[in-house]
């Protein structure tokens, strides 16, 4: 882009401004920062939700674990459309996992009728973690729809009947 600036400040000495630094920058691979992103993701719904067991670094193939550790600028080779089935089944499991947390921690606090969900997750207004599941599915290369009738099983079973229609 085209900075065009006043005479007045062509003259002025100090540090570079943050506008010419950020040009500067490298331009990063997005696809990477999105790999990025689902660990982050990832990690956070597990710390949320007190998932015990789950390995997040499991959830990744080789390609997927060296792409964490290398600089966001860099063209990595990223997993392709091609999985190894045990991962895609631990990925599956996971998301699965996540959604029957997601629906119990709804229950318990629906059933808790002086705490209500803002109150329980006072950071996450409008936080919905079966869609984030489901969001999930897309990048883990995991069906979203049997994600979503794993949510609805789980409200028909802790009688969310209600919910578990819409």
């Amino acid at each position: 882009p085209v900075l065009d600036t006043e005479d007045a400040w062509v003259l002025v000495e100090g540090p570079v401004s943050i506008v010419e630094l950020a040009l500067e920058q490298k331009r990063i691979h997005y696809p990477l920062v999105e790999h990025q992103f689902v660990l982050c993701t990832v990690l956070y719904a597990i710390m949320r939700l007190s998932l015990k067991g789950v390995k997040p670094l499991s959830l990744f193939d080789s390609k997927g674990k060296n792409a964490f550790f290398k600089d966001l600028t860099s063209i990595q080779l990223l997993p392709s459309g091609d999985m190894d089935p045990n991962v895609l089944s631990i990925r599956q499991q996971f998301l699965l996992k996540l959604v029957s947390a997601a629906v119990q921690t709804l229950c318990s606090s629906q059933k808790d009728k002086e705490v209500s969900e803002e109150e329980y997750f006072p950071f996450e207004k409008g936080k919905n973690w079966p869609d984030l599941a489901a969001d999930l599915a897309q990048y883990l290369q995991i069906s979203e729809d049997l994600v979503r009738r794993h949510y609805v099983c789980e409200l028909y079973s802790y009688g969310m009947d209600h919910l578990g229609e819409e």
